[in-house]
């Protein structure tokens, strides 16, 4: 009698109906892959992970009103199980630094993404790190000139609680301290307390200023500002 597989569950995030349902028919195809949701903002995909408890988290880093690499970050602090895959059509350092650092199980280019994707959500389940090659290999040259240097390999970037890093993409994006209110559930005077602290902390003390920082930070995109 054969043995049965152990199906892999699979939870799809991003806010492009047309790359999930990409995503969906190739994943399906292979016998040892389940999807079992599918999530258009990182506060759904957080919500989603909390309630279906999937092995591996498919990620984009540029979603609407909670960024892919923050709801990263959450997932792996509520749910240490669950391991994140970040798939992004991004391949700055900056990006893939913030991912390591937040704990993702590993970075994939969308350009290679039907390659790739099936032995990193594999490798991810098993325990193990993957990363699109032509990040792999820059991640080594990286640490190797940081090392002939004697310099350290990366710096951590300012750190933010979760809820000051979700005020300053609602921020970058636009949004009022109102809008931020209703959005994470909290009152307007809460909302304020956290801008105000998230702000002296970095020092940036107008719009105009953290807009340029998150998108810096890889925390939104160029034109998610425009299309806000």
């Amino acid at each position: 009698m054969e043995k049965t597989k152990v199906q892999i569950k699979v939870l799809l995030a991003d806010d492009h109906t047309v790359v999930r349902q990409g995503l969906k028919v190739l994943l399906e195809a292979e016998s040892d892959i389940s999807i079992v949701g599918e999530a258009e903002t990182g506060r759904q995909a957080v919500r989603l992970t909390l309630k279906l408890l999937p092995d591996v988290v498919v990620m984009d880093v540029a979603m609407p009103l909670l960024n892919g690499l923050e709801a990263a970050r959450q997932i792996i602090k509520e749910v240490p199980t669950t391991r994140v895959l970040i798939l992004s059509s991004y391949s700055d350092d900056e990006y893939v630094h913030q991912v390591t650092e937040a704990g993702a199980a590993g970075y994939l280019l969308k350009q290679t993404a039907a390659t790739d994707l099936i032995t990193a959500i594999r490798e991810a389940r098993r325990g193990n790190a993957f990363f699109s090659p032509a990040i792999s290999k820059r991640l080594l040259d990286n640490y190797r000139e940081a090392f002939m240097k004697g310099a350290p390999a990366g710096t951590r970037t300012q750190r933010l609680t979760s809820r000051e890093s979700e005020v300053l993409q609602l921020v970058a994006e636009g949004k009022v301290n109102k809008q931020m209110a209703a959005e994470l559930c909290l009152s307007v005077k809460t909302v304020q307390k956290h801008r105000q602290q998230m702000m002296n902390k970095l020092n940036i003390h107008e719009v105009a200023g953290l807009t340029r920082y998150a998108i810096s930070k890889g925390i939104i995109e160029s034109n998610a500002r425009l299309n806000s």
